[in-house]
């Protein structure tokens, strides 16, 4: 295997989204105490973990911040069938200078040709196509807002795995240096990420979308063929009450507890 090493039987490799970097190891330290076993975890952007997968990476699960990479894998023969463990949703963390005034004016601001339109990168990781999926939303209720967003949109991250030094510190720095510098004055992305993030910056604020603009992030796991029983364990585990307790802490809306 690639990427990671091989695991031994009390260790499980996990490939996993980027925006589970701040959950994950929550996750992984319970499991670990109550079972003995080791996860090993890699972080990246959904479609390039599954793009390593496709050439040869190994792991034992994948998690995947929307269904359809692990789909893929599952289609090719190289996964189960993928299962629903946690939603997150989409919102827009804005800068002052861009004057949005509440989620009712977000859509003529983000189509305002003088504001600088941040997303991250469709296809290769799920956000940016949660992004376009807002953008098509947009085009249905004003003729040529899609044309205008899809031509506008700054695919600022996602487009390469982070430097491992990322995966655990400051994980949206990259966003929040884009937002403060000027590259982009609204950044679209995961409520998870960015609503600490603008807890810690004065000049930023995360606006909620509109009912009519909003799309539902859904994450997915899908075992690997050949994954061992432990990793069966984890994923279990992710779908209890206790690992969904977890994921709701970290500010995922979880599939196993009531809303």
């Amino acid at each position: 295997m690639t990427g990671l090493t091989a695991p031994a039987p009390d260790r499980i490799a996990v490939y996993a989204a980027g925006s589970l970097r701040v959950a994950l190891p929550a996750l992984a330290a319970a499991f670990t105490t109550a079972t003995g076993i080791a996860v090993e975890t890699r972080h990246g952007p959904a479609g390039l973990l599954r793009e390593r997968i496709e050439a040869g990476d190994r792991p034992d699960l994948f998690l995947s911040a929307d269904l359809g990479h692990p789909a893929r894998l599952a289609a090719a023969g190289l996964a189960g069938p993928p299962v629903l463990f946690a939603r997150n949703a989409m919102v827009a963390l804005v800068h002052r200078r861009a004057a949005v005034a509440g989620s009712a004016d977000l859509l003529d601001r983000m189509l305002d040709p003088a504001i600088r339109l941040g997303t991250s990168t469709p296809l290769k990781d799920p956000s940016g196509d949660y992004a376009w999926a807002i953008f098509r939303r947009a085009g249905r209720l004003r003729p040529g807002a899609f044309a205008r967003l899809d031509a506008k949109a700054l695919t600022l991250v996602g487009g390469a795995e982070p430097p491992p030094a990322a995966a655990t510190a400051a994980p949206y720095s990259p966003v929040a240096r884009a937002v403060a510098e000027g590259d982009a004055d609204i950044f679209l992305g995961y409520t998870t990420g960015l609503r600490p993030l603008a807890a810690e910056h004065a000049d930023l604020t995360v606006v909620d979308l509109p009912p009519e603009l909003m799309v539902d992030p859904e994450y997915g796991l899908a075992l690997l063929a050949g994954a061992t029983p432990e990793a069966a364990r984890f994923a279990l585990f992710l779908l209890s009450l206790d690992g969904q307790a977890l994921l709701r802490e970290a500010g995922f809306a979880p599939t196993a507890l009531p809303a």
